[in-house]
C-alpha cells in the first residue's frame, strides 16, 4: 500500500457486486476487533459511497448526521476537543489490546513478523485521518460538520478520563496529524505504548473488580485521589518501610506481601493511593477486591498475569469472623497452591488487626470441644505469616495530634492563632473520634466549609 493514498481509496467506489461488497475496516488485521467500532464502520460507509446516488442522498444525509451527533456525544464522555474524529480514532488504537500493543506496553518497540501487520493497519488508519470531509459534507448539504473538526471542550466534560489521560489521547492525535508515512505513525503510536502501556491499564491507575467468580470483570477507577505520601503527616518509619518493599517490586527485584494494620484513621489506606500514585508512570497498577470476592482472585490474577505491568492486589479493611472461611482462598493464592503466584503480582492489604482473623480465650481452652486447640490458633494465624512485611500504623499521641493539625491547617491556608486552633482542634477531637490523623482532616475540613 502507498503512503501517499490519502483518502483516494475511500473517495472511489469499490468495483465489486454488493454481494462481494466489503468495508475497508474488514481489512484490518490486528486493529479490528473494537468496543466501540459501529461509528468507524458508518464513517467509512460514508467514506466510501462518495454521497452515493441521488436515490440514496437522503439516506446518507441523514448518517452522516447521525455520524456527528455521536462524534458530538463522544466529546462529552471523553472530554475530547479539537478534531473529535482524529481524537475517535486514535482512542481506538490507544485502547486496543492485541498481541502487538500489548507487547510493546512499557517495553517498547518489538521485532518480528507482527510489524508487517500493524503496518498494514497503520497504513489503513492513516487514510481515515487523511481523509478531507468537506466535498462530502457540501455534496449531502450537510452543514456545520466543521464543528466536529475543531471542537471546544470544557473543564467539566469527561465522564470516563481524567484532564491527564484525556490531553496525552488529544496530543497524541495532533501529532499523528504531522506524520508523513505509515512507518512515521507507527513509530509514534508506539512510543505512546512504551511510556504509557495500552487499553485500560495502560490509561488507568486503579481498578475494582466488579461481580464474582468467572464473571468478575475488571473495572477503572476514574477519579483516585492525588495522594502523595508527603500529604500524610509523620509516620516516616512507615512510609519509608513501604516504600522500599513496593521500590523493590516495581524495580524487579524481590517484594513481599505487604500488611499495613494499626488504628483506625492512621493513614493506611491513604498510603496505598500514595503509592498508586507515586509508581504510576513506571507501570504500577492497583487493583481493589473485597473479601466476598476473593473466590474470583485466580480468575483476576490469569487475566493479569501476562501483562507488562506490575500488579498490587489491595484488599482494604481486612479482616474476618470466625465464621467466615473467604480467607483460605486468599491463603492458597498468596502462598500454598500449587500455581505459582506470577512475579508481577503482589497483595497489599490493610487492617485494623494484627492477626486478621478474629480469635477468642475459647481457641485455647481444654475445655473447647476440639481435640487439638493448637491446631484451631495455628490455622487463625497461618494467614497473617504469609504477610512478608507487616507495617503499624498507631494513633497519634496529644502533641502528635496537634503537629497534624498544624501541618494541615497551614498546607490548607487557615489564618488562625495557633492557640485557637489547637484549642478548638482538642475539643473536637473529644466528640469526633479521638486522636487520630482521619480526626485532624476532619476538623480542618471542618474549618474550610465554615470559612
Amino acid at each position: 500500500m502507498r503512503a501517499g493514498a490519502g483518502g483516494k481509496r475511500f473517495a472511489r467506489k469499490e468495483r465489486r457486486t454488493d454481494a462481494a461488497d466489503m468495508r475497508k475496516t474488514e481489512e484490518l488485521i490486528l486493529y479490528r476487533d473494537f468496543a466501540d467500532g459501529g461509528l468507524l464502520n458508518d464513517m467509512v460507509r460514508l467514506m466510501e459511497s462518495g454521497g452515493g446516488k441521488a436515490e440514496d442522498a437522503e439516506a446518507m444525509r441523514g448518517l452522516f448526521y447521525s455520524c456527528m451527533h455521536r462524534l458530538l456525544e463522544m466529546a462529552g464522555k471523553y472530554g475530547f476537543y479539537g478534531n473529535l474524529w482524529h481524537c475517535y480514532l486514535t482512542d481506538l488504537l490507544v485502547n486496543d489490546e492485541n498481541s502487538y500493543s500489548r507487547a510493546c506496553e512499557i517495553r517498547g518497540a518489538v521485532e518480528g513478523s507482527v510489524n508487517r501487520a500493524v503496518l498494514h493497519d497503520i497504513a489503513l488508519f492513516k487514510e481515515l485521518f487523511d481523509h478531507d470531509f468537506a466535498g462530502l459534507a457540501d455534496r449531502l448539504e450537510v452543514r456545520d460538520f466543521d464543528l466536529a473538526l475543531s471542537y471546544e471542550g470544557n473543564a467539566q466534560e469527561s465522564r470516563v478520563y481524567n484532564t491527564r489521560i484525556r490531553d496525552r489521547i488529544c496530543a497524541l492525535a495532533q501529532r499523528f496529524r504531522t506524520a508523513a508515512t505509515p512507518e512515521e505513525m507507527k513509530d509514534m503510536l508506539t512510543d505512546f505504548y512504551r511510556e504509557y502501556g495500552v487499553g485500560r491499564f495502560g490509561l488507568h491507575k486503579a481498578f475494582r473488580v466488579v461481580g464474582e467468580g468467572s464473571g468478575a470483570v475488571i473495572e477503572p477507577i476514574l477519579n483516585i485521589a492525588h495522594v502523595k505520601l508527603s500529604d500524610l503527616i509523620g509516620y516516616e518509619l512507615q512510609k519509608q518501610k513501604l516504600l522500599e518493599n513496593t521500590e523493590a517490586f516495581v524495580s524487579g527485584r524481590r517484594a513481599n506481601n505487604c500488611l499495613l494494620f494499626g488504628d483506625a484513621g492512621t493513614g493506611k489506606s491513604s498510603c496505598i493511593k500514595a503509592i498508586a500514585n507515586a509508581y504510576y508512570e513506571r507501570g504500577l497498577r492497583v487493583i481493589e477486591i473485597y473479601k466476598h470476592q476473593f473466590r474470583s482472585l485466580n480468575d483476576v490474577i490469569a487475566r493479569i498475569k501476562n501483562r507488562n505491568y506490575k500488579f498490587i492486589i489491595y484488599m482494604d479493611d481486612l479482616s474476618f469472623e470466625e465464621f467466615e472461611v473467604e480467607y483460605k482462598y486468599l491463603k492458597a493464592v498468596i502462598e500454598g497452591g500449587l500455581e505459582k503466584k506470577p512475579q508481577n503480582v503482589l497483595i497489599y492489604a490493610t487492617s485494623n488487626r494484627r492477626h486478621l482473623i478474629r480469635e477468642s480465650f475459647r481457641d485455647k481452652e481444654e475445655r473447647d470441644e476440639e481435640l487439638h486447640t493448637n491446631d484451631t490458633v495455628q490455622e487463625k494465624l497461618s494467614l497473617v505469616s504469609r504477610f512478608g512485611v507487616t507495617i503499624y500504623f498507631g494513633s497519634p499521641d496529644k502533641r502528635q495530634f496537634e503537629q497534624i493539625v498544624e501541618g494541615l491547617a497551614e498546607r490548607n491556608g487557615i489564618d488562625m492563632p495557633r492557640e485557637e486552633l489547637l484549642l478548638q482542634a482538642n475539643r473536637w477531637e473529644l466528640s469526633h473520634g479521638g486522636l487520630s490523623g482521619r480526626t485532624a482532616q476532619q476538623f480542618v475540613d471542618h474549618l474550610l466549609g465554615r470559612a
